[in-house]
C-alpha cells in the first residue's frame, strides 16, 4: 500500500515536468525584458495581482455608472408620467 502511493506522487511530479518542458521556451521569452515598454514589464512580473485588481476596479464603476444612469433615466420618466396624469386629470 505504501508503494502505491509513492508510484501516485512520482505520477504527478512527472506530469509537472511535461508541462515545465512543453512551455519552457514561452517562459525563457519572457526573461529578457529589458527594452519591453512599461506595460509589459508590470504585467511580467510576480505582482499580477494589482492588474487583476485594477482592472476589475474598473469594471465595476463601469457598472456602478450605468446603473446610476439607468436609475437617475427611470426617475426622470416616472416624474414626466405623473405630471402627465396629473394634467390630463385636471
Amino acid at each position: 500500500m505504501i508503494f502505491s502511493l509513492i508510484q501516485a506522487q512520482e505520477d504527478t511530479s512527472a506530469a509537472v515536468d511535461t508541462l515545465t518542458k512543453a512551455y519552457s521556451q514561452k517562459w525563457d521569452a519572457a526573461s529578457n525584458l529589458q527594452h519591453a515598454n512599461p506595460v509589459i514589464k508590470a504585467a511580467s512580473s510576480h505582482d499580477l495581482i494589482f492588474i487583476v485588481l485594477g482592472v476589475t476596479l474598473i469594471i465595476w464603476f463601469v457598472l456602478l455608472f450605468f446603473i446610476i444612469r439607468v436609475d437617475n433615466k427611470l426617475g426622470n420618466l416616472e416624474k414626466k408620467m405623473e405630471q402627465s396624469k396629473v394634467k390630463s386629470a385636471s
